[in-house]
Order: structure tokens, then sequence, then C-alpha cells
């Protein structure tokens, strides 16, 4: 694991473009740092990427529930579900980049796997990415939406494992 130093305007940009784009401040630099090394990700890469991501991101909601911290905790286990979406997306030679991408691929993925609970499970995601926003959850309701969201998260895990490589 490497932890990097940004200067404060630099990290400014990072952020607002992470929110401008919808992608995540770690994709930005991966890709950057892809772009200058000029090592280009390869599907395996990309997929690889998100999978860390999202399981670095559910790792947190957890740290941040047992603080107490109801609000980071939605964000990251948000930011788990939208990362799961993506390694999938990948691993299918697709990339994702905004809110609506990644809603109409959930919704896809529910059609093509004929999977209700897939499209009711990212529905918790997206409610805790709202809570972050604007805290309105209770503590129960968090809690039983991260437990979706890794019951999400399984569930694309196993549509990777399972496809052809």
């Amino acid at each position: 694991m490497v932890s990097v130093i940004l200067p404060g305007k630099i990290e400014k940009k990072l952020r607002e473009e992470s929110k401008k784009t919808g992608a995540s401040q770690e994709e930005l630099i991966i890709e950057a740092l892809s772009k200058a090394l000029n090592e280009p990700l390869d599907v395996d890469a990309k997929v690889e990427v998100y999978l860390k991501l999202s399981k670095k991101f559910i790792d947190e909601a957890e740290e941040f529930l047992g603080r107490g911290d109801f609000v980071q905790a939605s964000e990251k286990a948000w930011g788990a579900a939208s990362q799961i979406v993506k390694a999938v997306a990948a691993s299918k030679g697709e990339e994702l980049r905004s809110h609506r991408e990644l809603h109409e691929y959930v919704a896809k993925l529910s059609r093509e796997e004929k999977d209700r609970e897939i499209l009711n499970l990212w529905f918790s995601a997206t409610s805790l990415h709202q809570n972050f926003h604007e805290d309105w959850l209770p503590e129960d309701v968090v809690r039983n939406a991260i437990e979706n969201v890794k019951m999400f998260r399984e569930k694309l895990v196993d549509l990777i494992n399972r496809s052809p490589k």
C-alpha cells in the first residue's frame, strides 16, 4: 500500500475532478500514473483495481460504522458498491463514468441475470450515497443498508469469477 502526499492545490483539483467526473480520487491517480509511466491498464489490471478499491471502501465503511460516523460509513459503502459495478463492467471490456451509467449498467445486469435482488441491493447503496449528502438515515437503517451492500458486492464478485477469462 502506498500513501501519497499531495500539495494543497493538487489535492483540491483532485477532489474537484473526482466530484465532476464521478471517478474516485484513487481512480484518477491511477489513470494519471498509468499515463505518466506509459503503462496502459489492460482489462485484468482495471478489474484488479476496481476490486481492490471496492474491498478498501467496504473495510473503511466498517471502520466508520465502528466509530459511529454513519455519514462517512454511508459514502464508503456507496464507493464499494460503485467500484464493484465498475469491476464487472471492466471484466466485459466496458467503462462506466457517470452515476447514470452505473444505474443503467446495474439495471442491465439485473435483467441479464434475471435477478431482481441485484437492483434491490443497489438501491441500498444509492440511499447511502444520498445519506452522505443529507445525513437523514437512522443508524439501524445505515447498518442494514451496509449489510445489503456487502451482499451486493459478493453477488457481483461471483459474476466476475463466473465470467470466462
